[in-house]
């Protein structure tokens, strides 16, 4: 947890946007995985730990603004519970860390907020991604759950995300621990990552390490030699001298931030020549993707920075012919590139999803491109210092995406097929890494991993 004053000033800066009213943010409940005493590992609401910084179920915070009060609504555990959890902090210590006052017994929440309903005040809650969490809001409204999205407030949601997207430095810092633990897990993997050894291995030691660090996995690791399913979580390939395996893996600290990395391995310890040329493509495109970061430069146009890159280096391979900047415009890159070149990072490794990807990453007048491949860009608009992103081109050859575009013919004046239909078995390469915009431009986060070619062949070896 950080210090009060810093959950202390989030919550004014909160007040300040959104004006008047009572702003509910609910935490999040345990999850049942099988039976009720057999929960999931418990994650926090990513907004209620900003603003209220409690890491533990069963808990509210509401903010009335008119009033100029703050309270967090929860119950101190009972004995029967302590003999099973332990002891615990009383719920009105754990305010004092965090600069509330005010304390209450959840049961004393339906009243506050039915009073402040039948006054006719406004009552501001977030989009909500949890079935449960619609259920409680709607049992404490006393309205159908069907209403609850109703209450959904969009000053609320955008003064979140404004808040949200620009990273303090102790967040920052924070990020960077997140780093350190995934430096450890891709390092780890490279050696690991031998002809013999089961990707589950590998997947096992870098959510060992996480733990091991006080931390956890900011999200299900991505550990494949099949690296064109772009988010393959399964894990039971035996690998085999000649394969190459994306891990796009990140941990998560006791915090609660994120990291989110991806590297490519040579299972031999060296690429052929085949995939040193696919990666020399993917590697210049970021390169050149994160030396264009910098403030008031639009992600969309950086993306479509990276996808001329690949673009080119595949006409170079023969794959592609004719004019490259029409091609780009055509969205022939998508037959390689489908998914967007980069995501806000922090609390959420998708940073403030939940609230919705076009608050997040797009505005009023910088939208969302609905063409296949850019529908998939989550950030479009302009960098602003604070920020916090990842950049991660890629190439992916995907048969079943190669064989629909040819029977359909689909840009042929620009893709050679014949030639294409050569890689349908070579997988896919990304490589990522998390940028901080600058004041003057960026900086690359985290000590540096294994990124040229001859380093991670060095690092595999």
């Amino acid at each position: 947890m950080f210090g009060a004053e810093t959950y202390i000033e989030r919550r004014r800066r909160l007040q300040t946007d959104v004006k008047s009213g009572l702003i509910l943010l609910l935490g999040n409940d345990e999850s049942p995985m099988n039976y009720p005493d057999n929960p999931y590992h418990f994650r926090q609401d990513s907004s209620f730990l900003y603003f209220f910084g409690l890491d533990c179920p069963g808990l509210a915070g509401v903010i009335d603004i008119d009033e100029q009060t703050e309270f967090v609504f929860g119950n101190d555990v009972t004995v029967d519970e302590i003999i099973w959890m332990g002891p615990q902090p009383p719920l009105k210590k754990k305010c004092a860390e965090i600069g509330v006052s005010s304390s209450a017994p959840f049961d004393k929440l339906q009243p506050m907020l039915r009073a402040a309903l039948d006054k006719g005040r406004i009552i501001h809650i977030l989009p909500q991604y949890r079935g449960d969490t619609i259920l409680k809001i709607a049992g404490l409204l006393k309205i159908p759950a069907a209403q609850v999205a109703d209450f959904v407030s969009e000053p609320l949601t955008k003064a979140v995300v404004a808040q949200r997207s620009i990273k303090s430095e102790e967040e920052v810092r924070e990020i960077e621990v997140a780093l350190d633990i995934a430096y450890e897990m891709q390092t780890t993997a490279m050696k690991m990552a031998k002809p013999g050894v089961y990707e589950r291995e590998v997947a096992g030691a870098m959510e060992g390490i996480a733990l091991s660090r006080g931390g956890r996995l900011s999200f299900p690791t991505i550990f494949s030699v099949h690296g064109e399913t772009l988010h393959n979580h399964y894990h039971g390939n035996l690998m085999k001298a000649g394969d190459i395996a994306v891990n796009d893996s990140g941990a998560e600290t006791a915090l609660g931030y994120a990291s989110d990395i991806t590297r490519t391995i040579p299972i031999s310890g060296k690429f052929s020549q085949r995939q040193k040329e696919i990666y020399s493509i993917v590697f210049d495109a970021q390169k050149q993707a994160i030396e264009a970061v910098a403030p008031g430069v639009e992600f969309r146009n950086v993306h479509r920075l990276a996808g001329r890159i690949l673009v080119s280096g595949l006409k170079d391979l023969g794959l592609l012919k004719g004019d490259i900047d029409e091609a780009v415009e055509a969205g022939v890159h998508t037959l390689f590139f489908q998914c967007g070149l980069g995501h806000m990072m922090g609390l959420d490794v998708h940073d403030m999803e939940g609230l919705g990807e076009d608050y997040v990453g797009y505005t009023d007048t910088i939208k969302r491109n609905p063409a296949f491949g850019w529908r998939s860009l989550r950030l479009g608009k302009a960098l602003e210092p604070g920020y916090v992103i990842t950049v991660e081109p890629g190439i992916y050859f995907i048969p079943e995406l190669i064989d629909r575009w040819k029977a359909e013919n689909k840009c042929a004046q620009f893709i050679d097929y014949n030639a294409v239909e050569k890689y349908k078995d070579f997988g896919g390469v990304r490589i990522e890494d998390d940028v901080l915009v600058t004041e003057s431009g960026y900086r690359q986060l985290g000590k540096p991993i294994p990124r040229t070619i001859e380093e991670v062949e060095q690092a595999s070896s």
